[in-house]
């Protein structure tokens, strides 16, 4: 039985060379904004967490203010540049009041700053931590720059 040879015709010869170069920079393009998507869950997910715990601890242990932050800080130190975070140990007794939730980061800033070991019993009180995404992000993307990735927790003093 005679082989039989393929034969391309002459105007085939380098197209999957060019469908690959069209195809591959949005296959990267999708790729890498996947890795940016899950890099910014995690880094918000970790200060959900540090902030989580540190509130517990601080309510528990009769921490200072300062040493409930760098609770935090401590905790977040493996995923993050914890230099570059913004954490606000505030007064959180509004809730009690009925008072409104607070609409923006500038309003969460406003509210009055804490001391935990002068903090009466049930008093309740908010660690919140803030970074900036283009501190973080693996690769740099100007038009996320400014967006703000946060955790924070509400709990008692005990």
């Amino acid at each position: 039985m005679p082989s039989v040879r393929k034969v391309r015709p002459a105007d085939r010869r380098g197209a999957t060379i060019v469908e690959t170069a069209m195809v591959l920079p949005v296959f990267f393009l999708f790729v890498f904004a996947i890795m940016e998507f899950g890099h910014a869950t995690m880094v918000s997910n970790v200060m959900k967490n540090s902030c989580r715990n540190a509130a517990r601890w601080g309510a528990a242990s009769g921490a200072t203010t300062e040493e409930v932050t760098n609770y935090a800080r401590n905790q977040m130190k493996s995923a993050v540049n914890s230099d570059r975070v913004t954490i606000q140990v505030k007064d959180a007794s509004f809730f009690d009041d009925g008072g409104d939730l607070p609409a923006d980061n500038d309003d969460w800033a406003s509210l009055p700053d804490i001391e935990l070991s002068d903090a009466e019993s049930r008093q309740m009180f908010l660690v919140r931590a803030t970074v900036r995404y283009g501190d973080v992000t693996i690769i740099p993307q100007p038009w996320l720059a400014d967006v703000v990735l946060g955790g924070q927790s509400i709990t008692r003093h005990e």
